[in-house]
């Protein structure tokens, strides 16, 4: 009998645990779209330590870091998220953004290539990715 309450005890504080895991992330975005920033990227971060598979959290760590026009920070947390989910297609997008700001249209070029295989909801997106890289085109020519 006592073994059946340790088991019982054991599960429920394996899933209590594994609950407020998820919890982080939910409150995290909550906080984002209020605009609480500092706090979101805390909870972003903590939800990283618990659950560090979990792309969507450095994709929403690395929007912050655009905010705070960390650029490095945003472009890691960018490649991190490709790294775990190579077919994320807002990263790729805003990875795009980065290397055509840089006028790196080699790499933009690239990468475009790879968002035409994936895209699927944001297909529109490419309009304007061709927009500016024929605009640097142009720039360059003259």
């Amino acid at each position: 009998m006592k073994y059946i309450i340790i088991i019982f005890v054991f599960f429920g504080l394996c899933f209590s645990s594994s609950a407020e895991k998820n919890n982080y992330f939910d409150e995290a975005k909550m906080l984002f779209e209020e605009e609480k920033f500092e706090e979101s990227k805390f909870l972003f971060q903590r939800n990283i330590v618990y659950n560090p598979k979990d792309a969507e959290s450095y994709l929403y760590l690395s929007k912050i870091f655009i905010l705070e026009e960390n650029k490095s920070e945003q472009e890691k947390n960018l490649n991190t998220t490709l790294l775990l989910d190579p077919k994320h297609e807002e990263a790729m997008y805003l990875l795009i953004d980065i290397e055509l700001k840089r006028s790196n249209f080699s790499k933009a070029e690239e990468l475009k290539k790879n968002f035409t295989m994936i895209c699927s909801v944001m297909c529109e997106k490419l309009t304007s990715i061709n927009t500016r890289l024929k605009e640097f085109e142009k720039k360059d020519a003259s």
